[in-house]
């Protein structure tokens, strides 16, 4: 995601995972550090909770930012599974 005024993207890396890549495991937030504290980090982590809405795919989150999201948000727990080994 560009983000005006910084010079590098904010991003949100995930890897697919199980036998389909049904499940994103989501290891990595980034925003560049002239642009935090504006909720960017959160709007990358509402974009991929809507798009498994929309995909049917669920979350596994590794990276402690997303951790921290869904404990914010009790309503995204049917999305969320265990980190597959």
């Amino acid at each position: 995601m560009e983000v005006e005024g910084a010079h590098r993207p904010a991003v949100l890396t995930w890897k697919a995972r199980g036998e389909d890549g049904e499940i994103r495991l989501v290891d990595h937030t980034f925003t560049p550090p002239e642009a935090r504290g504006k909720g960017i980090a959160a709007k990358l982590v509402e974009a991929i909770v809507a798009d498994a809405r929309e995909q049917g795919f669920k979350i596994a989150p590794q990276c402690p930012y997303v951790v921290y999201a869904f404990g914010k948000h009790p309503e995204w727990e049917e999305l969320r599974v265990p980190i597959p080994r």
